[in-house]
């Protein structure tokens, strides 16, 4: 079989695939958003999307919704529940006549070649690969040349969340299009945050994809992929393509619950409309390729310049929620330099136990006690915050341990007044090295309510506290013994 399908449908995973033909079939994206943005020419609508399942029941929404395009770009697209059912749902979007174009980036990407062609031939779906040089018609031997040869331009990844509908509306934010990210991963999943866009910031959205899309950086798969096109035949086409929709069709798949959550799907998205705070949005982004360092690790980008201008604007506090903290050259003497001026930072990021990245794990843990000592008050999450059963939206775990719950948040709050919410680490890595998007609001209202869910997350039921617990020793031996081995690479550059 091209797919390998999980027999384990969950709640709002289906969303993506049942058909809503039947339930106000009249309503579609451009009619709602065109009536919602007449009302506020000239600004942006904004809603924030903490919840994994409500984040991926308003994607579902839209894309069954949509009427003419729909251009998604991700850092990593998997081919579990979650992103097999997406595909699905862009491809029954492409068959009613929508123009769907979408970028991956080449480092993470697992699906096999026949299916990405499947749908790359499909003459309403484009498909392209960000910086091909791991995997998408990548040999083995080739993609060591590449790293030999252009260690930086190996590394040099598209860390893009951007999906947009029809024009109108668009997410953007930390989830990329995995079952972790909407938290439906039956072991490991993420705290995250995304928002929903409309007007203006959608407009300024979209000429970023566009960038990126016509840039030489970004290769369509039939190009990568030209042999085995050649020898595909319109069967095995056929086979991917039905393969598909017969999963998502199929009713044996389909409880009394899950059916009456999806009549009710229009009625709870259309519930978010209302609840958008409208003010002026600043859709941040870096230019295709981030710089143009030729050598080294380093060079910054559009997106760090400007999280740099807001960070050194902070005159009370500055309060972060990233899954990683590695400070890039020059940063800690940076916040070192605020601190003495009096203003509060305080950063909420994974421990050794909820992690699951132990490289950027150990890059923090060889500037901790650097990073306390300048003055940073850090929270390290805990593998199972009580948080959790709280933004989880399933009934399964209300009365009983929910999987391990992990910070993938990139968020910042300056003075209680302005947001960014996007992709941006606080490491090395997104300052010099990926490609970065997100929204900078000066709006107290929205920010201080995003901060107060931080700064809930930083309490001792959800966090330790660095400065007061070794959290690391909670980690388990066998993460204590590799993070031991780890400290002692020079990779913090890439980290």
């Amino acid at each position: 079989m091209l797919i390998q399908f999980n027999k384990a449908v969950l709640l709002f995973i289906l969303c993506f695939s049942f058909p809503l033909k039947a339930i106000e079939t009249d309503t579609n994206v451009i009619s709602v958003f065109d009536s919602i943005m007449a009302e506020h020419e000239g600004e942006s609508g904004l809603y924030v999307l903490e919840k994994g399942g409500e984040s991926l029941l308003a994607r579902a929404w839209l894309t069954d919704k949509a009427e003419a395009t729909i251009d998604v770009q991700y850092f990593i697209w998997s081919t579990d529940n979650v992103g097999i059912l997406a595909s699905e749902a862009l491809l029954r979007a492409a068959e009613r006549g929508v123009k769907v174009r979408v970028i991956v980036d080449d480092f993470l990407i697992d699906a096999d070649e026949d299916s990405l062609l499947a749908l790359a031939t499909h003459p309403n779906i484009s498909i392209k690969i960000y910086n091909p040089r791991h995997s998408v018609g990548i040999s083995k031997w080739k993609r060591y040349f590449y790293l030999f040869t252009g260690f930086r331009k190996s590394n040099q990844r598209l860390h893009n969340k951007i999906a947009l509908f029809d024009g109108r509306v668009g997410i953007t934010g930390g989830r990329n299009m995995a079952a972790e990210y909407y938290d439906f991963d039956h072991e490991y999943n993420f705290r995250d945050r995304d928002v929903i866009l409309v007007g203006q910031s959608v407009f300024d959205m979209s000429q970023v994809f566009e960038e990126f899309w016509q840039s030489k950086l970004s290769i369509p798969v039939e190009e990568l992929l030209a042999n085995e096109l050649k020898d595909l035949t319109k069967a095995t086409i056929n086979n991917a393509r039905n393969a598909l929709h017969d999963y998502a069709g199929n009713p044996e798949n389909y409880s009394i619950e899950i059916k009456s959550v999806l009549e009710n799907m229009t009625v709870k998205v259309m519930g978010l409309w209302p609840q958008l705070v409208w003010d002026d949005v600043v859709f941040i982004s870096d230019k295709p390729g981030k710089n143009r360092a030729e050598f080294g690790l380093g060079g910054g980008g559009a997106s760090t310049a400007h999280l740099l201008n807001e960070v050194m604007q902070a005159k009370k506090s500055i309060t972060i929620q990233s899954p990683y903290l590695v400070m890039p050259k020059g940063g800690l003497e940076i916040f070192s330099g605020l601190i003495k001026q009096g203003v509060d930072v305080r950063v909420v990021t994974n421990s050794l136990a909820s992690t699951d990245n132990l490289l950027a794990f150990s890059g923090y843990q060889n500037q901790k006690k650097e990073l306390l000592k300048t003055g940073f008050n850090i929270f390290e999450y805990k593998p199972y915050p009580d948080i959790a059963k709280k933004l989880f939206q399933r009934e399964e775990y209300k009365n009983k341990t929910i999987p391990v719950f992990a910070i993938h948040a990139k968020t910042m709050v300056v003075d209680s007044e302005t947001l960014f919410v996007g992709t941006f680490n606080l490491d090395p890595r997104s300052a010099n090295l990926n490609t970065e998007v997100g929204v900078i609001v000066k709006n107290k209202a929205l920010a201080s309510a995003v901060e107060a869910n931080i700064l809930n997350d930083a309490k001792p039921e959800n966090s330790w506290e660095a400065k007061k617990v070794n959290a690391n020793r909670e980690g388990g031996i066998i993460k204590r013994v590799q993070l031991f081995f780890l400290r002692l690479l020079p990779m913090e550059a890439v980290l």
